[in-house]
């Protein structure tokens, strides 16, 4: 009887090794599947997934795992899809995630066509969630669930909130049910080369964590000086550019009013940021677009829970669909609700969907 084909995105870290690792020893036949996109930067501290280092890390562990390895150039989706959006949302100011993106376009569209296209059934990924399927009764289709992963800490479902139903048929997360210690310890077992690896930084695009110089070298606009006002327009002092700044921060304003400011507003329109009070941060509601949902989209009003970021602890709201927008009322003001950011929807374990946080009201 022939194996099931599954290929596996293969970062060069030890969490896509051991997926890969899991699914050779549950009897699959696995192909090993990185993303390149022609960057690396030597002198950062933390290594990237999807550099030169991480194509030959995958390497190393496809040949201990006597597997196939393919190397996909990546370098133009990412720009169209990732780095171009990061700029120009930066430009409005809005902070994007540039996360839900490469896993929207790049992993689980362009990626799992390739992976089926070489006759894999499954793509598989390192990925810290789990997905589940409801029973097939008579005619109806299966339904597939995206849920957190056993790993609280590491639970990545935040970040695939966009995955629909046929992508789900076709997807498997291996780790689901794993602790990151207990991943570590299996790389160990199987004798990895990725074992110790440290964790990788988290836009790999980026040379190091300072996004603005990123920013600075390929701005054309929302890099000039404007005002910072208070909540009462009382003039502050002059930021550097919007795109430099981002909701609810509190250090380098360069300004003093006597007690901490941290952003309430950025007007790109104005090119003004407004600072305030920690309390003025704090908002209850704000509209979704883009607004996505795993299964069925909501009818009209339900209560569930929602991420506004990826560390961000769950708060209580009510979810309202109204003239095709979306509109999420917090039972209680959460710090900086960031447009840019995803809003993620969860009833218990399981992501209902989300949406990119647009407008945010008081």
């Amino acid at each position: 009887m022939r194996k099931e084909r599954v290929a596996v995105a293969m970062s060069g870290g030890v969490d896509s090794s051991v997926a890969a690792a899991l699914l050779v020893k549950h009897g699959y036949e696995v192909i090993g599947m990185t993303m390149c996109f022609s960057i690396d930067f030597p002198e950062r501290k933390k290594p990237a997934c999807c550099g030169i280092s991480g194509i030959e890390d995958a390497r190393r562990v496809c040949h201990k795992l006597g597997i196939r390895h393919y190397v996909v150039n990546m370098r133009k989706p990412l720009q169209e899809f990732v780095i171009d959006n990061f700029i120009n949302e930066y430009k409005l100011g809005r902070t994007p995630n540039p996360c839900v993106r490469c896993n929207q376009h790049l992993k689980f569209d362009i990626l799992l066509k390739k992976a089926l296209s070489l006759g894999a059934k499954f793509l598989a990924t390192g990925h810290y969630a789990r997905i589940s399927r409801a029973p097939v009764t008579g005619r109806r289709s299966p339904v597939y669930f995206l849920k957190k992963a056993k790993d609280k800490h590491k639970d990545q479902s935040y970040f695939l909130y966009r995955l629909n139903q046929r992508q789900l048929r076709h997807i498997i997360f291996p780790l689901g049910n794993y602790t990151k210690q207990q991943v570590r310890q299996l790389a160990r077992g199987f004798g990895l080369a990725t074992a110790e690896k440290p964790a990788s930084q988290e836009i790999c695009f980026l040379a190091d964590t300072d996004y603005r110089k990123f920013l600075k070298e390929r701005l054309d606009s929302g890099h000039r000086p404007g005002m910072i006002l208070d909540t009462r327009g009382n003039i502050l002092g002059e930021h550097k550019g919007i795109a430099y700044y981002t909701i609810g921060q509190r250090e380098g304003l360069g300004v003093a009013a006597g007690y901490p400011l941290y952003i309430t507003n950025i007007d790109a329109k104005e090119n003004s940021i407004v600072a305030g009070r920690k309390d003025e941060a704090e908002k209850k509601e704000f509209i979704v677009h883009d607004a996505h949902f795993v299964g069925s989209s909501i009818k009209k009003r339900v209560a569930l829970k929602v991420r506004i970021r990826y560390n961000h602890r769950e708060a209580a709201a009510y979810i309202l669909k109204s003239k095709g927008k979306i509109k999420i009322s917090l039972k209680q003001p959460q710090f900086a609700v960031t447009p840019g950011q995803s809003a993620v929807f969860y009833d218990k374990e399981t992501v209902v969907g989300g949406g990119i946080i647009d407008r945010v009201f008081s």
